[in-house]
């Protein structure tokens, strides 16, 4: 699933390509297949433009100058891609947005129809639920609130990391690099890191999301940007994904393992467990 990285390429790709293009025409799917995933009539948004394009966590939301904001929730397989009109329809295109005057269109592609895509009133967002309970975002909690964050319970760093409600944004990829460079077992405890502990997870966490929003996200499976283009932080990936290899820092091996309902990947002679 995309996590902060690849969603905010996906963000920064849409705001380059598709504000203050004007929606002359949107295709969906068959209601049948549509109301799957789809929550409101896109349709509405005809003649209308995005004037405002951010993420909060693994979300985007495309605000509209008609009051409505399109809420998206890529899922494992869901892109954006920004594409010419005259480019065949693919048969996992599920929306398309024809625009007005570039020749363009904006097509929401999901080959497992996991995405979810909501059309609501912009003054009703801050009712989600969903929304609402989202933790603070990595990148811009202070060092004081992450650490008395982390000290406020008593439970895995790992499945911590990964809560939506806790810290916004983080998923496999990113608790597993960050927790290796701070040389955190992922089954440590949160009470029972030390605040400077704490301190240097922070710090990691923030390098290893601004480099991979540098290097436009990790492409592991499926996931490119709106041009289409894969990311390429998985060529500085040190722990995530590479169970049995040797570790880049102490030669030992990599070790996948199961904790709660997640793989975690980590060296367990660099991230000792005690």
């Amino acid at each position: 699933m995309p996590e902060l990285p690849e969603v905010e390429t996906v963000v920064r790709g849409l705001r380059r390509t598709v504000l203050y293009q004007i929606i002359e025409s949107v295709y969906m799917e068959p209601p049948k297949i549509a109301r799957r995933y789809f929550e409101g009539d896109l349709k509405r948004l005809a003649g209308s433009s995005f004037v405002s394009v951010y993420r909060r966590g693994k979300n985007i939301l495309m605000e509209t100058d008609k009051g409505l904001t399109l809420w998206v929730h890529l899922k494992m397989t869901g892109h954006f891609y920004y594409l010419p009109k005259e480019t065949p329809i693919d048969r996992h295109d599920h929306l398309i947005f024809y625009f007005r005057n570039n020749g363009h269109t904006l097509r929401f592609n999901d080959y497992r129809r996991f995405g979810n895509i909501r059309l609501l009133p912009t003054n009703e967002l801050s009712l989600q639920k969903e929304l609402r309970e989202l933790g603070p975002e990595p990148l811009e909690i202070s060092t004081s609130d992450f650490t008395a964050l982390f000290r406020s319970t008593r439970r895995m760093i790992k499945p911590a990391l990964l809560d939506q409600t806790f810290l916004a944004g983080l998923g496999n990829i990113y608790a597993d690099e960050a927790l290796y460079r701070a040389r955190i077992h992922p089954r440590r405890t949160t009470d029972s890191l030390t605040v400077r502990k704490l301190i240097e997870l922070h710090s990691a966490i923030i390098k290893v999301l601004i480099k991979a929003i540098d290097k436009m996200g990790t492409s592991v499976d499926s996931f490119a940007g709106v041009d289409g283009k894969p990311g390429g932080f998985q060529k500085y990936l040190k722990a995530y994904g590479r169970d049995g290899e040797k570790c880049r820092r102490c030669g030992g091996r990599i070790r996948r393992e199961k904790i709660g309902s997640r793989s975690a990947h980590y060296c367990p002679r660099c991230q000792i467990l005690r």
